[in-house]
């Protein structure tokens, strides 16, 4: 004996064993002019045998009825009865010859060399939905001549459907078949039986091979039939008898939902689904009428398929080239608004600079007017008659001594201060400052404050408009540029006997007042006493303007998108400090505000756009923030203050004019969105015009049923009333004593 072990066998082998074991060995009996080779399988009422026609060599297939009851005649009548009305039909396997009187009697069927579909389901599983849609259709072709001939299958199932050589499915055991207007029942096989044919007194219905059609696409979608699980195999084998077998499967088909597996098999679209779902109905009044229905929804669902492209193509071809118009139409209307914003940035910075320009020239006419006021008065007789007795007072010259000590100075100030040669100046000043803002309406009458100082730099008098301040008598400011000149004051330092001053009318360098905190100039003039042999300095006049007051910056306290600023250009660390700006209106911030450096270059050589006004950081300034178009011209001095070749002297001051960005821009901004708004409408209107058609083509031309399905189906018409005696359906004993359903 050998110690290998015994190899297991799985369970396809244990089932080709079982097989083998119980096909016979030797034929049941002869048929004349055929050689038996091997039994082919066995089945309740006979066997089929493998057999070779000895005449013309063709391989047959030969069915003997073993049992020789008058039922076992009826069976074989009957089966050769409709083999005989489907005789020609490629589609069914022929009948080639009937042994009526041999023992046992058989008949001759044409082989099909490639088995049956139960056979392929077994070995491969199920199939992808395309191929099992092409068996599938065959099969309901094979079914629809069948019954175009009065046949009724009403067992139809994987089994019966054999596969020839091209592998075109041949419809086989027409044992349970019925003619259209026989009455007697038939039994199919559970899971492919319809309902109502679970029943011992049901009539044929075309409507049984429609659910066992939709039962067979369904195994081919899934690899198994529908309502087949654990638990109905359970519930049908606690049952007796074949009627209640019967009904307890007529109850499982009632109770359970739809089968839906199929629904979620790749490659199943919802056409294909339906028509399963169709099919399998438990209501056969749901169900579709004849095979010949199944076959135009199966051609409905081509058509879909088919034209499913361009109906595609209808819908993204327009919605494609609506994309490809509406991204060039954007891109072209971003352009045009982008160069109409371009085009409007620069005609609004040539109107700045144009505004600039005479922003400029006005406050030149003003300070004209101004130094022209200055001049006069300090050149006027009653003037110099009133201040040449306070240049020659003992106080004064006093005050003036270099080598006075800090203390005595501070006495012959005060002493000064009340001198009455002085007093009587300063009122006659006062009255000169009430005259002159009475008679002129222009700038030159909105100075703050007028003083003057002798000819060393003493402060001799000063009279202020909205200020209540004595001012600094008798204190030397020969420092500063409003008497020295210059770009900016000099050191500070002891009073010299002959101090550098100016010699024509002088703009000073802007400074911020130490109480209203606002930005000020003074306007100075030489004072000279003029005669025949000399001309003689006998000191200044000076008038100090707040730059707010001037009639080109007085705007009114509230954010405005055009406006005019002032802006120190002097070299330094000052430069780009704002002088005068809408925001200084009311109480000006205490910090001072910068335009950066690189801006300021910037804007003197070319267009700006995108200013950022350092504004917009300061309290309450949040109006001023965005960009914004600006222009600059810096400030020329009088006219008559020229250089020799004829070119005009700047001073140090920069007017600077800038509109908003967005405000300029914003007329062209509401055109485009008015624009983009219409195109956006237009467009809808145009897309929802499509996806209607599109519709509608769907619609007409996606009809899932065919024309017949259009049409209200005849219901079937059942086996009309006769004299023929109906057969009783005679079970067969099943495995454990179990009655089976007669084949």
């Amino acid at each position: 004996m050998t110690s290998e072990p015994t190899e297991f066998q799985n369970p396809e082998e244990l089932q080709r064993a079982r097989q083998l074991s119980l096909q016979s060995t030797r034929p049941p009996g002869e048929a004349p002019g055929y050689e038996i080779q091997r039994c082919l399988g066995t089945g309740a009422y006979g066997e089929v045998w493998l057999a070779t026609d000895r005449v013309t060599g063709r391989r047959v297939a030969i069915k003997f009825y073993l049992h020789r009851g008058g039922l076992d005649w009826t069976l074989l009548s009957r089966e050769v009865e409709k083999l005989v009305f489907l005789s020609a039909d490629r589609y069914v396997v022929q009948l080639l010859d009937v042994g009526w009187h041999a023992e046992p009697p058989y008949y001759v069927m044409e082989y099909i060399e490639n088995g049956s579909l139960d056979e392929l389901l077994g070995a491969q599983g199920a199939l992808p939905p395309e191929e099992a849609v092409v068996l599938f259709r065959e099969i309901a072709v094979a079914l629809t001549h069948a019954h175009g001939k009065g046949v009724l299958h009403c067992d139809l199932k994987p089994a019966n459907i054999l596969l020839d050589q091209d592998r075109w499915p041949r419809l086989a055991d027409f044992g349970q078949s019925r003619l259209s207007h026989e009455q007697t029942p038939a039994l199919g096989t559970l899971f492919y039986m319809a309902p109502e044919q679970a029943d011992l007194n049901a009539l044929p219905d075309a409507r049984w091979d429609v659910y066992a059609l939709g039962a067979i696409l369904y195994c081919l979608l899934t690899g198994a039939p529908p309502h087949r699980d654990d638990e109905s195999l359970r519930q049908l084998d606690r049952t007796g008898d074949l009627g209640e077998r019967l009904a307890c499967y007529r109850r499982w088909l009632a109770d359970s939902p739809p089968p839906d597996l199929h629904r979620y098999v790749p490659g199943v679209d919802r056409a294909l689904a339906d028509i399963v779902d169709r099919c399998l109905a438990a209501d056969p009044a749901r169900r579709y009428a004849n095979a010949q229905l199944v076959l135009d929804a199966l051609d409905a669902r081509e058509r879909v398929r088919r034209r499913r492209p361009l109906l595609i193509l209808g819908l993204i071809g327009p919605l494609l080239l609506l994309a490809i118009m509406t991204v060039f139409s954007w891109r072209a209307f971003s352009a045009a608004v982008g160069r109409s914003e371009q085009m409007v940035k620069e005609q609004a910075y040539r109107a700045n600079d144009f505004a600039a320009k005479f922003v400029a020239k006005s406050f030149e006419a003003e300070l004209a007017d101004c130094f022209s006021m200055l001049e006069h008065e300090a050149n006027s007789p009653e003037f110099l008659a009133e201040f040449r007795p306070v240049l020659q007072g003992e106080h004064l010259g006093a005050i003036n001594d270099p080598t006075a000590p800090a203390g005595r100075l501070r006495e012959l100030r005060a002493k000064f201060l009340d001198d009455p040669v002085r007093q009587d100046f300063k009122t006659s000043l006062e009255q000169r400052l009430a005259r002159v803002r009475g008679n002129s309406p222009s700038s030159a009458s909105n100075f703050a404050s007028i003083f003057v100082m002798d000819a060393l730099g003493t402060w001799v008098a000063g009279v202020y408009v909205n200020e209540v301040v004595g001012g600094p008598i008798g204190e030397n400011f020969s420092w500063r540029t409003y008497f020295r000149g210059g770009q900016e004051d000099g050191p500070r330092q002891p009073p010299s006997a002959s101090p550098q001053h100016i010699e024509t009318t002088h703009l000073s360098a802007a400074f911020k007042s130490s109480t209203t905190k606002k930005w000020k100039v003074a306007i100075s003039t030489p004072v000279y006493d003029r005669t025949p042999a000399e001309s003689k300095f006998l000191g200044i006049l000076a008038v100090t303007f707040n730059i707010g007051d001037f009639a080109v910056f007085r705007t009114p306290h509230t954010p405005s998108d055009y406006f005019a600023v002032l802006i120190d250009n002097r070299p330094g660390d000052r430069r780009g400090t704002v002088l005068q700006h809408p925001l200084f209106q009311g109480q000006p911030p205490a910090q001072d505000f910068n335009v950066p450096l690189p801006q300021l270059q910037r804007m003197g050589s070319q267009a700006v756009y995108d200013y950022l006004d350092p504004l917009a950081e300061a309290p309450g300034g949040e109006a001023y923030r965005g960009d914004w178009i600006a222009a600059t011209q810096p400030v020329g001095l009088p006219g008559r203050n020229q250089i020799p070749n004829g070119q005009r002297l700047d001073t140090d001051l920069l007017v600077l004019v800038q509109v908003s960005a967005q405000a300029a821009t914003w007329p062209v901004h509401q055109l485009g969105r008015r624009l983009a708004w219409d195109a956006a409408a237009a467009l809808a209107v145009v897309v929802l015009v499509v996806i209607a058609l599109w519709v509608i083509v769907f619609r007409i031309s996606g009809d899932r049923v065919g024309p017949a399905e259009r049409k209200s189906p005849t219901p079937p018409e059942l086996t009309p009333p006769h004299d023929q005696t109906t057969l009783p359906v005679t079970p067969r004993p099943g495995p454990g004593g179990q009655q089976m359903p007669a084949r």
